[in-house]
């Protein structure tokens, strides 16, 4: 299979997926937020959050959703919300599921990003990376059976927490609008992967 080949649905999935992963790598600037506001969506659960997510974009500024982004994840000491793989699923950072995830990570050739600082199992990277498998952006394009078993790895136990913890969090304007839409999609995702054959 090559790029080419790749079904439009999927190209879609990998869009939303490196879609959240700009979002939640770092805040966005004027043309993202602008970006942001041009989406429209439809009347399914998942074209609701992202219209809602363009009314959000549509009224906000970058320094004001840069302040949310470091009170969020950044903050003092720390942010509001720990967006890691390993903090979700045993309370505490770099513990096994990071270095499981790396692991995979090196098995499927995937390595970080130089400029990259953060452990892997942040949910913006993971994000990427599943984008990034669907697409072929590691090598082939990863058959559904593959982005199944890495997505219910790495992402299923734990994004759908995340991305509720920050739809409801004190500090979240925009961001609760990412919350809802990632939300959503993990639930599609889920949903989708449920009924592939196992």
């Amino acid at each position: 299979m090559t790029i080419t080949d790749i079904a439009a649905e999927d190209r879609l999935r990998a869009d939303f997926y490196n879609f959240l992963g700009l979002l939640l790598a770092g805040p966005p600037d004027q043309m993202v937020l602008d970006q942001c506001a041009g989406l429209s969506g439809d009347e399914t659960d998942l074209g609701k959050t992202i219209g809602a997510m363009a009314r959000v974009a549509k009224a906000s500024k970058p320094q004001a959703v840069e302040r949310e982004f470091n009170a969020l994840f950044i903050g003092l000491g720390r942010g509001e919300l720990l967006p890691y793989a390993s903090y979700y699923l045993t309370g505490f950072l770099n513990e096994k599921p990071l270095a499981q995830l790396r692991n995979d990570m090196a098995a499927r050739g995937i390595t970080r990003a130089p400029n990259v600082y953060e452990p892997e199992d942040n949910i913006a990277s993971l994000m990427e990376m599943m984008a990034g498998m669907i697409v072929g952006r590691f090598g082939e394009p990863a058959s559904l059976e593959a982005q199944k078993t890495f997505w219910s790895k790495h992402i299923g136990p734990w994004a759908g927490h995340f991305f509720s913890d920050l739809e409801a969090a004190k500090n979240s304007v925009f961001y609760a609008s990412v919350g809802s839409a990632g939300k959503v999609f993990m639930e599609i995702e889920r949903e989708a992967f449920r009924m592939t054959a196992a």
